[in-house]
């Protein structure tokens, strides 16, 4: 898996003179079933978040208010997201790295997984993903 599979998904939006509204379905608008649905708020200016990755999970992020920026790492290339619609999402593949910063005031980040909660997929140490994701990468050649 590389960086490449790593895009912006645009939902659909319902547009009304009241409000509009924006809806996402597992296996459909993402390539997934959402099993968990998890959130970021209150983050102090300055602050980052992520510094992992994971090695199966499946994921999409959304800047639900304000916005932020992704930075994803395949081990090789990287690549920075700036996150600032609710209607856009950013699909994560697994064997990615990824630091969240640049968060406005306010922000909230939303974030839809295709598994539930389990310590042994993530990769918390940059040097122990960065020799998993080349032993994939020679693996897959």
């Amino acid at each position: 898996m590389g960086i490449e599979q790593c895009e912006i998904i645009e939902f659909p939006i319902i547009h009304d003179p009241r409000g509009n509204l924006t809806f996402v379905e597992g296996g459909h608008h993402i390539p997934f079933d959402i099993k968990r649905v998890y959130y970021l708020y209150d983050v102090p200016g300055g602050a980052q978040r992520g510094g992992h990755a994971h090695r199966n999970l499946h994921q999409v992020v959304i800047a639900m208010s304000g916005s932020f920026d992704i930075v994803l790492d395949d081990g090789t290339h990287k690549r920075r997201h700036h996150l600032n619609r609710s209607y856009y999402g950013l699909y994560i593949a697994p064997m990615m790295w990824r630091e969240i910063d640049n968060f406005s005031s306010g922000s909230v980040c939303m974030v839809l997984a295709s598994d539930i909660y389990d310590e042994a997929d993530y990769f918390r140490n940059y040097n122990d993903f960065s020799a998993a994701a080349l032993q994939l990468a020679k693996g897959l050649r």
